[in-house]
């Protein structure tokens, strides 16, 4: 380990933030923090137990009234100085997330400024907090509708975005007026507890954002939800964790926003530009090495460019160089464990026997490290297994289509609704496209879709609420309405 990545982690606190404090967990055994690249232990922290879980909710809700009345310019003000300091401090925490997450450095300097977007977007929208007021249409009254902090919120983050998932939620709710709870991910929770130390630097008072890491995450997490004094709930992560916290969550019937997975589609037409429908498909694909809920799972390319297409998108794939993300001309790190690696494998050896062909890639890495060589499966025939599963990881499953209404059927072919993709030269064709395509965004000759001023969700099986843009802060608002009798103006 060099000394750079020594000094870096020595300013990561190891333990949890409850009220304003960083304090030692009640598990037994501390988390070891893997690096994915080599398997080794970059630091041990802090295990959160149901006690502190509820400790940390105890704080949230007493920090709740007066973090309410606080002036939304001072809210505001919190989180753009939190802001400044994460882009002083950017390659810090693009280091950090390569070391846990395993992106290159590169690619996480581009999630610290899209995650940093959100604090500047939402300490912008904590003083546009608005209302109305109006005469009732009988003439007998009138109408104050006024707009206030849902109350506390519990956030649960994934591990593939540990710096943009935490702002993504953390923003909108300190805007809003809502104390809260993050449980980052086991896996990647050194960025979020660099983020937060960061926030405390900025003058976070305490109670405000309070951080409790688990290996316990189920046990931990059940009090807290079932705890009458929370009242909202966010939650990122795969569709099947997301309907238990639902299920959860509704005896306290608690206002719930939820970003759970994607299949997306990735629709290529023949009078598309092929250069851009390539690199399209790179971003969309290999963003994050594929681990994203937005990233491209199933290709659908039209039957007279399907083969070209594969050919430059596999020759795109075999110029990309794994290693370790902070090491110099990385352009792909590993997944982020055994476990994803072996699911890779799986994945690759069922769709061969189903009756695709390998085009490039589809073997283990070398050396230490979860890496897996970039893939692109050709011929990949309808109703095969790849096509059904959020794949995760640097896979590339092509299936070709014929005309414009099998593309469509093909696309929409999954209980998932993220985000779609479409690659065409026929402006009506596209936004065609647009209205027949059943996701909550869809990126029209561009493979990325995210930004901090746009509503980021999904439909169907894909979740709830939406995450950034106007939309994002009213998930931890809620609105009240005030009814002035006529005699009373």
């Amino acid at each position: 380990m060099s000394l750079n990545e020594s000094e870096l982690l020595a300013k990561v606190p190891t333990g949890l933030f409850i009220n304003g404090k960083w304090v030692r967990g009640g598990g037994e055994e501390p988390i070891a923090v893997e690096d994915p690249a080599t398997g080794k232990t970059l630091l041990e922290i802090a295990n959160a137990n149901a006690t502190d879980g509820l400790a940390a909710l105890t704080a949230a809700d007493e920090a709740q009234a007066k973090w309410a009345k606080t002036p939304p310019r001072e809210r505001a003000e919190l989180l753009r100085r939190t802001f400044d300091l994460v882009r002083e401090r950017a390659e810090e925490f693009a280091m950090l997330i390569s070391l846990e997450m395993g992106k290159p450095l590169a690619e996480a300097r581009g999630e610290v400024t899209y995650g940093n977007e959100f604090l500047r977007w939402f300490s912008e929208e904590a003083v546009r907090i608005s209302g109305r007021f109006g005469s009732l249409p009988e003439g007998h009254g009138r109408m104050l509708i006024a707009q206030r902090p849902v109350g506390p919120a519990f956030a649960i983050t994934p591990w593939n975005f540990p710096l943009a998932m935490a702002t993504r939620k953390i923003g909108p709710a300190l805007a809003a007026g809502c104390t809260m709870v993050i449980k980052p991910a086991e896996l990647t929770p050194l960025t979020t507890l660099f983020l937060v130390k960061t926030m405390e630097e900025a003058g976070l008072p305490a109670g405000v954002l309070n951080v409790i890491t688990t290996s316990a995450s189920a046990s931990t997490s059940a009090p807290i939800i079932a705890d009458p004094r929370l009242r909202k709930i966010t939650f990122t992560g795969s569709t099947q964790v997301g309907r238990k916290l639902l299920e959860q969550s509704a005896f306290q019937v608690l206002k719930a926003s939820m970003e759970l997975g994607g299949n997306a589609p990735f629709i290529v037409f023949d009078d598309a530009n092929l250069d851009a429908a390539v690199e399209g498909a790179m971003l969309a694909k290999m963003r994050n090495i594929g681990q994203a809920c937005t990233a491209a799972n199933r290709f659908i390319v039209q039957d007279a460019v399907a083969d070209e297409f594969a050919k430059r998108l596999a020759a795109k794939m075999e110029a990309l160089k794994l290693g370790r993300g902070i090491a110099e001309g990385t352009t792909m790190g590993p997944v982020i464990n055994e476990k994803a690696r072996e699911n890779m494998q799986r994945l690759v050896e069922t769709t061969v026997k189903q009756g695709a062909d390998v085009v490039t890639g589809g073997e283990v890495g070398s050396g230490a490290g979860y890496f897996f060589k970039p893939t692109v499966l050709a011929n990949v025939q309808p109703g095969s297994t790849i096509l059904n599963e959020e794949i995760f990881g640097p896979i590339a499953p092509i299936v070709r289509f014929k005309d414009e209404a099998e593309a469509v059927r093909l696309a929409n072919d999954t209980e998932f609704g993220l985000v779609s993709y479409a690659f065409t030269e026929d402006l009506k064709r596209g936004m065609r496209l647009v209205e027949s395509l059943d996701t909550g965004m869809t990126g029209l000759n561009t493979g990325l879709v995210s930004n901090a001023a746009a509503p980021f969700g999904g439909v169907k099986q894909s979740g709830l609420g939406r995450e950034g843009g106007l939309e994002g802060i009213q998930e931890y608002l809620e609105t009240k309405y005030v009814m002035i009798p006529a005699t009373e103006i």
